[in-house]
């Protein structure tokens, strides 16, 4: 006999009310949630992904939006089946958290600043199960060894800020389980996290499901995750399921037209094996593949020896008491036309190297030169004018983009701040709109009026606007859905081959590092581990780090699931040190031409 299913959703429609009328979020969705099964739910931005999860809380309404048709049909074992549609929100209080549980996909918003962690884990737990002040704050540190967060007694009394994103994200999935809910709801929970953090966290939930026989609904638009997680897969277009069925169906013979589309745009690691220079990837619907990305053997960029401290102060005269050791003795070479990739985990120094190498934070040392130019040696004017060869590309478009202003005036900013005249401006703009394929129809928009995608490319306009020789992309696509990012990735290796930019790629997806880079440097620590030919480091990793970085990387195929035995991660020691430190110079062995592996100061 089947067990009955935890959930079952049947012809949901949500609608939400505008100034222009209804607008539909969801159209006839219908799927079941088994006990301890976990349903993949998949598509873009604007599927309705997330407006399906939020009507089963019975939190879409707090957004607008209301359950106009169906039924959400949830077991409650001692109750019987219930319909939460029709749940008033008093029930819907105790069934949230208590028997449904949620994991948030930013957790710094999910999280609450002014609560110390251990007050926001024992809320839940006091309220649903009536526990008392000492066997709530015991079973917080039960949850926060089940999450393994280190020295947990000492991160219940701290505040979310002081929490890195991976150990934040664990905090909300440790508040989800509190309660042990029969369903969990996990929106995107892994979207913002480095490689290893987020194989850590699926294997979690993947274990905690095992052991507490837990239904999972898991709503992600990565399907490497898909292939690593799914029981079932749902996919969802435009508000509609367009095709459901188990995990393997899915991916070795997708039906729909818009599954594999979605399936053709996923990024592989192993792809680039054999191929030596990136290639734009093809696309269902395109007709011709662009030729590959060869670069020259002209340097364009030097660093050497880039170290980048922050001091920590403290005291009643705030002096600096310690430093940060952000960047450590980075050194490298990039060449003209060429892509130089660095990875590594959040907190590894890629963002503050690349903002170094870019003046935006002041190095404490080393040396800098962009054609031959000594840009440490610049100050004021000459800086400024520099600048103009060197222009960056940031992880969020909508923080980096002026929502007050229109787009056509964002993209011509740089142009007027080097008093590029008027009507070469406007042709510019014109022009550069053409060259990211966004129609001309957007230059009197607004950022908000953009999709993410959409606002990406109006993000490497303005920074094409001065013809640039170097980019820096700062997790330029990390936040982008699996097909846009893929014609995004498309768009900057076309522009690479046109105008001969260089770009310094910065990025924890390795299997977009493996499509775009001629380079790779991996970084641990604030150091470079490892560097070489894109093909020497990921076909034949030397480093310990570089070896478990890869080990962590869900493939997009649900034959190749990662084991949780097999990944060992060890905790990243903190980079502050004491005034008085002194650390060593970076030593490498060359292994084969070009391909260089840290020897000292390695830490791992």
């Amino acid at each position: 006999m089947l067990a009955q299913p935890i959930a079952r959703i049947e012809n949901l429609r949500v609608e939400f009310q505008t100034r222009d009328g209804a607008v539909t979020g969801v159209e006839d969705i219908s799927f079941d949630v088994n006990p301890g099964e976990t349903v993949c739910i998949v598509g873009e931005s604007g599927s309705g992904k997330s407006v399906t999860s939020l009507s089963l809380m019975r939190l879409v309404e707090f957004g607008g939006g209301q359950v106009a048709a169906g039924r959400l049909l949830f077991d409650r074992e001692a109750d019987g089946s219930v319909d939460l549609a029709q749940t008033d929100q008093k029930q819907m209080r105790h069934i949230r958290g208590n028997e449904i549980g949620m994991i948030f996909q930013e957790p710094m918003t999910a999280l609450n600043p002014v609560f110390t962690v251990g007050r926001q884990l024992t809320e839940g737990v006091r309220l649903h199960l009536g526990l008392g002040r000492e066997a709530a704050r015991d079973r917080a540190l039960e949850l926060l060894r089940e999450v393994r967060i280190p020295e947990p007694e000492r991160r219940l009394r701290q505040y979310p800020h002081e929490l890195s994103g991976g150990m934040r994200q664990r905090v909300v999935i440790a508040m989800a389980l509190a309660c042990r809910p029969r369903l969990l709801i996990a929106d995107e929970p892994t979207t913002a996290l480095d490689v290893t953090i987020q194989a850590e966290i699926l294997a979690l939930i993947d274990r905690l499901k095992r052991e507490t026989g837990t239904a999972v609904v898991f709503i992600t638009h990565d399907m490497a995750v898909v292939a690593q997680m799914a029981d079932r897969v749902v996919v969802m277009y435009r508000g509609q399921k367009v095709e459901e069925g188990p995990v393997a169906e899915i991916f070795e013979s997708p039906r729909h037209d818009y599954t594999k589309a979605l399936l053709a745009a996923v990024p592989r690691l192993g792809e680039m094996r054999g191929k030596p220079a990136p290639e734009p990837m093809r696309l269902v619907g395109q007709e011709t593949q662009a030729a590959p990305v060869a670069g020259s053997d002209a340097v364009l960029l030097e660093v050497e020896g880039l170290t980048t401290r922050f001091p920590v102060t403290g005291g009643f005269l705030r002096r600096t008491i310690a430093n940060v050791h952000a960047v450590e003795d980075v050194s490298f070479i990039l060449n003209k036309g060429r892509t130089l990739s660095l990875v590594g985990e959040s907190g590894c120094g890629k963002s503050s190297a690349g903002r170094s190498i870019l003046r935006l934070i002041e190095p404490m040392a080393g040396r800098i030169a962009l054609d031959g130019v000594d840009i440490m040696a610049l100050q004021g004017p000459k800086l400024r004018q520099a600048r103009a060869d060197m222009q960056m590309v940031f992880q969020d478009p909508f923080a980096s983009l002026n929502p007050q202003m229109c787009l056509a005036d964002q993209v011509a900013e740089p142009m007027r701040n080097f008093n590029v005249p008027a009507d070469e401006r406007r042709n510019r703009v014109a022009l550069l709109f053409d060259r990211v394929g966004l129609p001309q129809s957007f230059l009197r928009r607004y950022p908000h009026e953009l999709s993410g995608g959409q606002r990406q490319r109006v993000a490497i306009a303005r920074a094409l606007a001065l013809n640039p020789k170097l980019i820096v992309a700062d997790e330029a696509v990390s936040a982008l859905d699996v097909s846009v990012q893929a014609q995004v990735l498309n768009l900057m290796m076309e522009l690479q081959a046109e105008l001969g930019l260089s770009y310094l790629f910065i990025s924890h997806d390795m299997a977009v590092v493996e499509r775009v880079s001629h380079d790779v440097a991996v970084m641990y620590l604030g150091r470079i581990v490892e560097k070489g030919p894109r093909a020497a480091v990921f076909e034949n990793p030397q480093h310990p780090y570089t070896q478990a970085l890869m080990k962590a990387v869900p493939i997009a195929d649900p034959r190749q699931r990662k084991l949780e035995k097999d990944l060992h991660f060890k905790p990243i020691p903190s980079p502050i040190h004491s005034v008085d430190y002194a650390p060593g110079r970076s030593e490498y062995a060359e292994i084969d031409p070009g391909h260089f592996v840290l020897t000292s100061e390695s830490g791992y």
